[in-house]
């Protein structure tokens, strides 16, 4: 898979079209890809959103028995402020982590299945 060095968009904002950041990939380990961060104009917007989803995913990674229900929520609301966009163009599905200058992610062209 030949996405190394590939730039994906990190997009928010009330038009959904704000530079919150992009991801250079420097890594594929199927399914996630991972890169560098570099913030954009509206990261800051978003920046406790990421920082609160991360704290309660580690909480949970840590936990027996985590309910991971505030943390569905938490991620949620991520979702409802930024959209990930690959070389190709918007996906429809992704599930993203941002820590520092760092980024993790993996993403669907088709919607995630609810379980």
């Amino acid at each position: 898979m030949g996405f190394d060095g590939e730039i994906w968009q990190v997009r928010g904002g009330a038009d959904g079209e704000e530079r919150v950041g992009e991801i250079r990939i420097d890594d594929a380990d199927f399914p996630w890809l991972s890169g560098r961060f570099g913030p954009g104009p509206g990261f800051a917007a978003v920046a406790p959103f990421f920082a609160r989803e991360l704290a309660l995913l580690e909480a949970g990674l840590e936990a027996e028995g985590y309910d991971w229900r505030e943390w569905e929520r938490a991620y949620d609301e991520v979702r409802r402020r930024v959209r990930l966009v690959s070389p190709s163009g918007p996906v429809a599905e992704f599930l993203l982590h941002i820590q520092g200058d760092e980024a993790w992610f993996r993403w669907s062209d088709e919607p995630f299945e609810d379980d």
